[in-house]
């Protein structure tokens, strides 16, 4: 397989033309069909680390679950390459998803929609990654939403959450997180580093986000070196704090989540913040089927308080005076102009005078 990966490289390589290199499988869709200790010898014996065979190797994955989940009626054994019974397909299905958790661009197509539909969700995950725009032609209204954490379960209340029928802390992956925001030439240009690791091994990216026309933008994310990265730390807003977190990684019915524990050194406000995120077509604030086993505080979708542009603002909360600016990630050329404001609450979900979030402390 990975041989099979290189020569596909090498040829797209030799093109003069842009190419985009589709897998049907990736090298950790093997740990599927093996038992773990089978899998640490072969990653020891070859001198491999998950981050560079599932992060670095594949710019994104995409997992399609298997008709034996949710479209019953539609899965056969009849077809040349498909023997396993659903049952066996479930958990194969199971196992394939949760060994790519972890990646930062990972996406899972459930079977909630007809398989023409699926297919164009697929599609779409695929250009939206790429910045191609088929709004029309490929509209499946995903938008990320966010939600406050109280704080992590304990292990006695996910065995009471197992006890009650209910699935406990599911298999997860964490990840080191650094984020700098970098200094731009104008307020609507707006530019990151992010280096994501676990053991020691990094992945690098540089994000600069574009703000249009018509409140929209157009953001552009590309993997650097080890190199570039350090040499783009020359270039550190200082109005901005470095922001440390842990990203939890883990699926849910299907439904892929990422979860940030926000680290020390940080400022105030940011002590104890826990963020959970995921990306649904169910609008903002409308009801959604979330962990059972956390306990959720409220939404915070476009509240510019949780926003980490603002979170990682050393001068944010002292230039609201009372008013809470909109944040960049929410409507860019009103706050560019300076024009938008959004009235600061002082219900107890979070205190303007000293950063302090109750219910986190």
């Amino acid at each position: 397989m990975m041989q099979i990966e290189k020569t596909y490289c090498e040829l797209a390589q030799m093109s003069t033309k842009n190419c985009l290199i589709i897998c049907d499988r990736g090298i950790m869709d093997a740990t599927a069909y093996m038992k773990p200790e089978q899998w640490e010898e072969m990653k020891m014996k070859n001198g491999w680390n998950e981050i560079e065979l599932r992060d670095n190797r594949y710019n994104q994955v995409i997992h399609m679950v298997t008709a034996a989940k949710g479209a019953e009626k539609f899965y056969s054994t009849e077809h040349a390459v498909r023997y396993e019974s659903p049952d066996v397909a479930r958990n194969l299905d199971d196992m394939a998803s949760q060994a790519w958790v972890g990646h930062p661009y990972y996406d899972v197509i459930d079977n909630s929609t007809d398989f023409e539909a699926k297919l164009i969700r697929m599609i779409s995950t695929v250009t939206d990654r790429l910045g191609m725009d088929f709004r029309e032609r490929l509209n499946v209204n995903s938008k990320k939403r966010k939600f406050l954490v109280r704080e992590l379960p304990s292990l006695e209340a996910i065995d009471m959450a197992a006890s009650a029928e209910t699935k406990g802390y599911p298999q997860f992956q964490d990840f080191d997180v650094v984020h700098d925001y970098l200094a731009t030439p104008g307020q609507k240009t707006q530019a990151r580093i992010r280096k994501r690791g676990q053991n020691g091994n990094w992945t690098y990216t540089h994000t600069i986000r574009r703000y249009l026309q018509n409140n929209e933008s157009a953001e552009t994310k590309m993997h650097i070196t080890s190199r570039d990265y350090t040499n783009l730390l020359a270039q550190i807003d200082e109005k901005h704090q470095t922001i440390y977190k842990t990203r939890r990684c883990f699926l849910w019915n299907d439904q892929y989540y990422q979860m940030d524990l926000y680290k020390e050194p940080c400022q105030e406000r940011c002590k104890g913040l826990i963020l959970l995120e995921t990306y649904s077509t169910i609008p903002a604030m409308e009801p959604l089927d979330l962990p059972s086993f956390l306990d959720i505080v409220k939404e915070v979708t476009g509240d510019p308080y949780y926003s980490m542009y603002n979170l990682s603002s050393k001068v944010w909360l002292q230039n609201t005076k009372g008013k809470a600016t909109v944040s960049h990630d929410s409507i860019p050329n009103e706050v560019a102009n300076g024009d938008v404001h959004q009235e600061a609450t002082s219900n107890g979900d979070h205190d303007e005078t000293n950063g302090d979030i109750n219910g986190l402390r």
